[in-house]
């Protein structure tokens, strides 16, 4: 399979379309066993796809979500990816659904905190449904190019979720691995302006320690809008 890329006239008509597309296979996941893993990014991009699919009309009382990756700060911190989808997403019917947490009431994510994520997430993989998200550096979910964990992330022996602190960023995160991820049934990516269109043109057939998000390309669904 290639990457099949999907070009949207602006934003609000990305965000009904990809809506709709996330609607109908969370429908077809359902058909095809009991629960549906459905992986969610943070940041402010999905913030509208999610306003739409929060009206869907399926079984969410079925659906598990769980992040691609958090920042390890305090729920309701600004920065905290879990208060965007709570607040974007879990809301209405999708109230129902049941979130997988990839942060805990701790001081930092180690070992131990980091073994206790992925022993929750365990029971509902595989991933049916994964949204992405990119940067303009190429990265996804919290694999970023220059962090001193991305090869073990990448690996396919890598645990389903791992520590990691990336270069720049202002705190450690953990983020789902790329066994998980590339698992996934369909793969969504969402990506908006210039910039990421020329970093997604980088990325194609490139090595996946320099634009981590290659390591998904070659099943994914893009979807972009000026």
């Amino acid at each position: 399979m290639t990457m099949t890329l999907h070009e949207y006239p602006d934003a609000d008509m990305l965000a009904l379309a990809l809506a709709k597309r996330l609607a109908a296979d969370l429908r077809a996941a359902l058909e095809r066993r009991e629960r549906a893993l459905f992986v969610v990014p943070g940041g402010n991009s999905p913030g509208p796809v999610f306003d739409m699919l929060a009206a869907a009309s399926l079984d969410w009382g079925r659906v598990d979500l769980v992040l691609s990756d958090e920042r390890w700060v305090p729920r309701d911190h600004p920065r905290s990816n879990s208060a965007l989808v709570n607040r974007r997403l879990m809301r209405g019917k999708p109230a129902a659904a049941r979130m997988i947490p990839l942060h805990l009431d701790a001081p930092v994510p180690d070992a131990a905190v980091v073994a206790q994520l992925a022993r929750g997430l365990a029971p509902a993989l595989p991933v049916d449904v994964a949204l992405l998200g990119m940067g303009g550096d190429g990265h996804t979910a919290s694999l970023f190019p220059g962090a001193p964990e991305l090869a073990a992330a990448l690996a396919t022996d890598a645990p389903p979720v791992l520590a990691t602190n990336p270069p720049g960023q202002p705190e450690p995160r953990v983020t789902l691995t790329a066994p998980v991820l590339g698992g996934a049934f369909v793969t969504h990516i969402l990506i908006t302006g210039p910039e990421k269109r020329k970093a997604l043109e980088a990325a194609r057939n490139a090595d996946p320690m320099l634009h981590p998000v290659a390591a998904f390309l070659g099943t994914a669904q893009v979807h972009w809008a000026p």
